[in-house]
């Protein structure tokens, strides 16, 4: 956890005059947070080995495979709702995909999206309050905020998860991309 830390303190260190010259420093921030876990994430779905996408801790939670596909649908989800788009509530790719290979590209495809929506940011672009439905399966309720607020729910959101996918990689005996040394 030092090692993320640091990781994390460095950038910010690096980027936080950047940032703060930027004629839109709160997207630059929001930027920098969804660049950090989409790096993670992405590098944890190429890391963990095939065979063990169906692994669970315990039969009542995601498999890993599950757990992947959350976040790509989950990007579909939050980036609509930047986009102008009605949500779908679910892309999906949690019913149906369940290999390596296919979870590995729809992750990708999903970050694409949402690279748009964040590449398309600004902070006046960002005020305007936006309508959408959070919550955990069965218990979701709609929320206003404004639209650069879901970019910080968005990175948010993908955190919470990759605390779940440290917790797999750590117990099949495999170093997360947050724990690896630099320049890996």
């Amino acid at each position: 956890m030092r090692v993320l830390a640091a990781i994390i303190a460095g950038v910010l260190l690096a980027t936080g005059h950047v940032a703060a010259q930027s004629p839109n420093p709160l997207t630059s921030g929001a930027r920098l947070n969804y660049s950090i876990i989409k790096d993670f994430v992405t590098r944890a779905a190429a890391k963990m080995p095939d065979a063990q996408y169906s692994f669970r801790p315990t039969p009542e939670i995601r498999s890993f495979a599950q757990l992947i596909a959350h976040l790509a649908d989950a990007n579909y989800r939050l980036c609509s709702v930047l986009a102008g788009q009605t949500p779908p509530m679910d892309a999906g790719i949690e019913k149906s995909k369940s290999q390596k290979a296919d979870l590995v590209k729809a992750l990708a495809d999903s970050f694409v999206y949402c690279d748009a929506q964040y590449a398309a940011m600004t902070d006046a672009a960002g005020l305007p309050e936006v309508t959408f439905d959070a919550g955990g399966e069965g218990a979701r309720v709609p929320i206003r905020m404004p639209r650069l607020t879901v970019l910080a729910f968005h990175a948010q959101h993908a955190f919470e998860h990759y605390g779940n996918v440290v917790t797999y990689m750590r117990l099949k005996g495999l170093v997360p991309p947050s724990s690896e040394p630099r320049g890996r």
